[in-house]
C-alpha cells in the first residue's frame, strides 16, 4: 500500500464515523485553540507594556530625592551629573503642575487637572511639567518643530514652553505652532517648540503635555518640592555606573540612620533598564506556563485519540488479518494506522486555529478595547501549536499502530 493509498482509507475511515471522529478531535480542537487564544492575547497585552517602556526610552535613570534639612538637593544633583558629562547626556526635573490651572490659546479653552463634574476625559488630559533645557533628551522626546529650551531660558525664567504633539493637536490643529503664544492661568508663554508623536497604545498622556522651564516653579506651583529627576545615560554600562555613583553621591547630602531609614529625606535610584529586563523575563515565564496550561489540553486530546484508535483496531482485526495474510508487512500496517491517526489530529488543529483565529479576535476587542487594530495571532505560534498536535497524532497512535502490526494472520481471521 502506498502513501496516497493511506491517506484515502484514513479520511474514509473518519467519514464513515463522523460523530467519533469528531469527539476525538474535539480535545485538539480546544487544545490548538487555547494554545493560539491564550498565547497571542498575553503577548499582545506584554507587547503594549514592552511599547510603553520602549518610549520611555533606554539607559533612563529616574530619581526622587529631597532634605528635610534644606539642602538644595536639585542643585547639587544637577551640578554633579555635569561633572559626570563623559557618562550623562543630561538631567532634567520631572515635576509637574498639580494646581488646577487655565490653559488659552484664541478662542480655545482647556481647564488643566480639572477633576470636577462627570465629563473628565483622561485621553485629552493635558499635563504640564517643569522640565529644564535637557528634558526632551532624558525623556526620548524627538522635536518635530522649533527648539528645545535653552539655558538661558532656564536660567532668566523667561516664559517659553515646548509643546507635546498630543497638545499641540488639541490647541493648533495642524498648523505650526512655534512663534505662537498660549497662556496658562493668565500669563502668556512664547511656543518655541513641538514634539514628534510616541505614538504609544493606550498611553495618550506621552503626547499630551506641555513644558514649561522648572524656574517657574515658585511663580505657578506655590514653590512646591521639587523631588523627582530624570537622568539620562550614554549607555548601557553607563547607566549600572550612574546609578552607582548617584546613589553614593545622594547617600552622602542625604545619609542612611542606624536603623536602615534616612532621617533627613528619602532617596530613589532606578534605571528602567532593569524594568524592560524584568518585563521581558516575566513576559516569557508568562508565555511559556500559559502555553504548558494550554499543552496539558492537548495531551488529553493525545490520549482520546490512543483510545479510539485501540478500539479501531479492535473493530478491523478481521481486516488486519487479511491483509497480513496476503502478505502486508508490518511497516505497511503501522503507517496506515499512523497517518490515520495524524489526519485526524491535523483535522483537529485546522479546525482548532480557525477557532482560535476568531477567539483571539473577540478576546482582543473584549480585553484590550483601545488596541486601535485587529489582534490576529502569532503565526510562529499557530504554526507550533498545529505541528504539536500531529505530533501527538503521531505519538499516541503507535501503540494503536505497533499491536495492529503485531497481530497474528490466523488469530486476526478469527476474530469477530
Amino acid at each position: 500500500m502506498n502513501l496516497w493509498q493511506a491517506f484515502k482509507m484514513a479520511f474514509k475511515s473518519i467519514a464513515m464515523k463522523k460523530t467519533r471522529s469528531f469527539l476525538t478531535m474535539l480535545g485538539i480542537i480546544i487544545g490548538v485553540a487555547s494554545v493560539v487564544i491564550m498565547v497571542s492575547v498575553v503577548q499582545a497585552s506584554n507587547e503594549q507594556t514592552m511599547e510603553y517602556l520602549r518610549a520611555q526610552g533606554d539607559n533612563k535613570i529616574d530619581v526622587s530625592a529631597f532634605s528635610y534639612t534644606g539642602v538644595d538637593v536639585g542643585q547639587k544633583l544637577y551640578d554633579y551629573c555635569l561633572a559626570l558629562s563623559d557618562l550623562i547626556d543630561g538631567i532634567t526635573p520631572n515635576s509637574q503642575l498639580n494646581e488646577t490651572l487655565t490653559l488659552r490659546y484664541g478662542s480655545k479653552t482647556i481647564n488643566v487637572n480639572d477633576w470636577s463634574g462627570g465629563n473628565y476625559d483622561w485621553t485629552k488630559a493635558i499635563t504640564i511639567f517643569l522640565g529644564s533645557e535637557q528634558y526632551g533628551v532624558c525623556n526620548n522626546y524627538t522635536l518635530a518643530g522649533g527648539r528645545e529650551m535653552s539655558y538661558l531660558d532656564i536660567e532668566k525664567e523667561n516664559a517659553v514652553c515646548v509643546l507635546g504633539a498630543g497638545a499641540k493637536e488639541q490647541l493648533f490643529d495642524y498648523t505650526d505652532p512655534v512663534g505662537e503664544s498660549i497662556t496658562i492661568n493668565g500669563q502668556p508663554f512664547l511656543v518655541v517648540g513641538w514634539y514628534e508623536s510616541k505614538s504609544v497604545t493606550n498611553w495618550p498622556e506621552w503626547d499630551n503635555i506641555i513644558v514649561i522651564p522648572y524656574t517657574f516653579n515658585r511663580s505657578m506651583n506655590r514653590n512646591g518640592t521639587i523631588d523627582s529627576y530624570t537622568v539620562k545615560a550614554k549607555d548601557a554600562e553607563a547607566t549600572t555606573q550612574v546609578m552607582t555613583l548617584l546613589s553614593a553621591f545622594l547617600d552622602g547630602l542625604i545619609p542612611m540612620g542606624p536603623d536602615g531609614y534616612r532621617p533627613d529625606g528619602y532617596v530613589y535610584v532606578q534605571s528602567n533598564n532593569s524594568w524592560s529586563q524584568e518585563q521581558e523575563a516575566a513576559n516569557l515565564m508568562q508565555s511559556l506556563v500559559l502555553g504548558a496550561i494550554a499543552g496539558i489540553s492537548l495531551l488529553v486530546g493525545g490520549i482520546g485519540i490512543m483510545n479510539i484508535m485501540l478500539v479501531t483496531v479492535t473493530e478491523r482485526t478481521r481486516e488486519i488479518g487479511i491483509r497480513k495474510a496476503i502478505g502486508a508487512e508490518r511497516a505497511s500496517i503501522i503507517t496506515q494506522f499512523l497517518i490515520e491517526a495524524a489526519v485526524i489530529c491535523s483535522i483537529g488543529g485546522i479546525i482548532g486555529i480557525g477557532i482560535g483565529y476568531i477567539g483571539t479576535m473577540i478576546a482582543g476587542k473584549l480585553i484590550m478595547p483601545g488596541l486601535g487594530k485587529i489582534l490576529m495571532p502569532n503565526a510562529v505560534i499557530t504554526i507550533g501549536a498545529f505541528l504539536f498536535s500531529v505530533v501527538l497524532g503521531v505519538i499516541f497512535g503507535m501503540y494503536p499502530a505497533v499491536k495492529a502490526s503485531g497481530l497474528q494472520p490466523v488469530a486476526a481471521l478469527r476474530a469477530e
